[in-house]
């Protein structure tokens, strides 16, 4: 303290627990000017009396009020404002807490993800089922030759959502059962996302009921499935099952985690009734 009843900008933020920078933030939007600067040395002080001022901002701040509002309120103080101020806030938090706690299931499911497919059983066809689930896709007819192909159907399905979403793992891509019928591999019919339940999708989105499917997980990308799928038919035919629908194919490990291919994970699924079953019905 240089001046008498006056606090150098430095002391204050030491006092209040606060940066110097801060202090120098609330000054340029309006919240906290010094009290005197001197004009030779470009010394900032403060008074005493500014330092419940600085106490009701750090409280507002403490409550993640912006500091918009805050400047309004200390231009404009009053009982009610603050009383609106506070509830409205209030609503802001049980908001956030609400997608917290959203991004925290979905980070636990991407973690459950990720060790199932890291204690992969890989090439060897099981036979699962597999629960309902939401998808939402579009249909088209390309091949893969690199990761990058996916982009613009990927672009397409996150079009006009509310926020921007990242299906990190959870993008797949099917052949219809025709072409899984007739044995082509080489191209793919459909890009699709599975959502989780606390996904809010704003597009057409088809709820697929449980499902019996043959599977398959290998060390790879799409590059490498047509003959992945070829072992699968061979399996069906050999257990006689009948194919009901289109393929899901999906990566579980790929570039998105990792630039070594050594460690991709994909699987397979290919939806199926048993066929004696089927005949006898």
């Amino acid at each position: 303290m240089e001046k008498s009843g006056l606090f150098r900008i430095g002391d204050v933020a030491k006092l209040f627990h606060v940066s110097v920078g801060i202090l120098r933030h609330y000054e340029k939007e309006g919240l906290l000017r010094p009290e005197y600067t001197d004009h030779e040395t470009g010394y900032r002080y403060y008074s005493t009396s500014q330092f419940e001022c600085l106490n009701t901002i750090r409280y507002l701040r403490v409550l993640d009020m912006p500091l918009e509002q805050i400047a309004d309120f200390l231009n404009n103080r009053d009982i009610d404002k603050i009383q609106m101020m506070l509830r409205q806030q209030k609503e802001a938090v049980i908001n956030k807490q609400k997608e917290l706690k959203i991004i925290e299931r979905k980070i636990e499911h991407r973690l459950r993800q990720i060790e199932d497919a890291l204690s992969s059983e890989l090439d060897t066809i099981q036979v699962k089922h597999i629960a309902s689930r939401r998808i939402a896709w579009i249909e088209g007819s390309f091949s893969i030759e690199s990761y990058l192909d996916l982009e613009s159907s990927i672009r397409q399905l996150e079009q006009d959502q509310r926020d921007t979403v990242v299906f990190l793992g959870k993008v797949g891509v099917g052949i219809t059962k025709d072409r899984l019928l007739k044995g082509q591999y080489d191209k793919y019919d459909m890009v699709f996302l599975i959502l989780d339940k606390e996904d809010a999708y704003s597009g057409p989105v088809e709820e697929l009921p449980e499902e019996t499917c043959v599977t398959l997980r290998f060390c790879g990308s799409h590059m490498s499935s047509a003959e992945q799928y070829e072992k699968m038919a061979d399996f069906i035919t050999e257990h006689q099952f009948h194919i009901t629908g289109f393929s899901k194919e999906i990566t579980m490990i790929d570039y998105g985690m990792t630039d070594d291919t050594k460690k991709f994970v994909t699987e397979i699924q290919i939806p199926v009734a048993d066929l004696k079953h089927c005949h006898s019905l």
